[in-house]
């Protein structure tokens, strides 16, 4: 089987660039993945899909933050130095343009985590000591 072939097991999945930039589910390709702009559904309304069994947690949140925080306040310096516009200026330019990257950031950040653990069908590790510990609970 070649990368492209189109075959029944890939047919209705997004790209991971097409999941990342609309919320599409991994799995049906309808745009349920989100109900706020960085708030994960609980399940895809189309397909039934359970987001809440996948772990992408704030990873994305901290290193995003930091990032764009590096990148914006490097710019900023820059813009100031350079034409030393009012403070007014800078509040107008920067606090939209931190705002708007960090949602958008995280909303890429948090749906690429989430497509890659449904297409590397990702979970938590389980030892077998602990399933025969859980398996003899239950009897």
């Amino acid at each position: 089987m070649q990368p492209g072939d189109n075959t029944p097991k890939d047919k209705g999945q997004p790209s991971i660039v097409e999941a990342a930039l609309f919320g599409c589910c991994p799995h049906c390709g309808a745009r349920t993945l989100f109900v706020g702009p960085v708030k994960f559904a609980s399940r895809c309304r189309v397909c039934g899909l359970d987001y809440d069994r996948f772990n992408v947690g704030d990873g994305p949140a901290a290193f995003l933050t930091l990032v764009i925080g590096a990148v914006l306040v490097g710019l900023a310096l820059w813009l100031d130095a350079a034409v030393r516009p009012p403070f007014w200026v800078h509040a107008v330019i920067w606090i939209p343009l931190t705002t708007v990257s960090v949602l958008a950031g995280l909303r890429v950040a948090k749906t690429l985590l989430l497509f890659s653990e449904f297409r590397n069908s990702a979970g938590e590790a389980r030892s077998e000591a602990r399933d025969d510990a859980e398996g003899d609970a239950t009897k």
